[in-house]
This record gives structure tokens, C-alpha cells and sequence, in this order.
């Protein structure tokens, strides 16, 4: 487990593997980061909550060929996106700085 702490100070424990997702939370687990949390600096918890269920989506669904999987992550991302325009827009400064785009494009 790793342990996130968003920037209104919610803590988060998330399985690596959805962490591993989130390639600036990548890099610090891979660079070894010495610290027990990991903080998420002007990342609300509110912002947090929505992407780990992004990660935990996109992880979930298999690497195969499955059309069906696949459609229902498309639906999964068509409601993702339907928030308020501030929510939509703090979601895409983390896209920006955490490499998130990889799964938006």
C-alpha cells in the first residue's frame, strides 16, 4: 500500500499498483522516496479521490482484446468527464503533471 496525502490533507491508501499509474507518483517509488507519505501538493481531495478511481478503472480493465471491456471504459470515461468545469479543470492540471493524458488521449 502506499499512502497519499492530498493537499487539504486527506489521506489516501491505494494499492501500488494503481499508484504505478500516476508516472510522477511512478518515479517517486521508483526513485526510492524516502518518505512514508507521499504528499500531492495542490492536489484537493476532492481531485485525488477522482483520479485514484480513474487509475482503479483503467487498471481493472483487461489488456486483452475485449471489445466489450473496452466499450464499457469508453462509457466509464464519457460520464468521468461530465463534473463541473472547476473539477474538470483541476483534473486536467493533474493530467498535466502526472503524465495522466497517457489514458485521456
Amino acid at each position: 500500500m502506499i499512502i497519499l496525502r492530498s493537499f487539504d490533507g486527506e489521506i489516501f491508501e491505494v494499492d501500488e499498483a494503481v499508484t504505478l499509474e500516476l508516472q510522477t507518483i511512478k518515479h517517486m517509488i521508483e526513485d526510492d522516496y524516502d518518505n512514508t507519505i507521499i504528499p500531492l501538493p495542490n492536489v484537493t481531495s476532492k481531485i485525488s479521490a477522482k483520479v485514484i478511481e480513474y487509475c482503479k478503472q483503467h487498471l481493472e480493465v483487461p489488456k486483452v482484446e475485449d471489445k466489450t471491456a473496452k466499450m464499457d471504459l469508453k462509457t466509464f470515461d464519457a460520464k468521468f468527464v461530465k463534473v463541473d468545469q472547476s473539477t474538470l479543470f483541476n483534473l486536467l492540471l493533474v493530467q498535466i503533471f502526472s503524465n495522466l493524458y497517457v489514458y485521456l488521449n
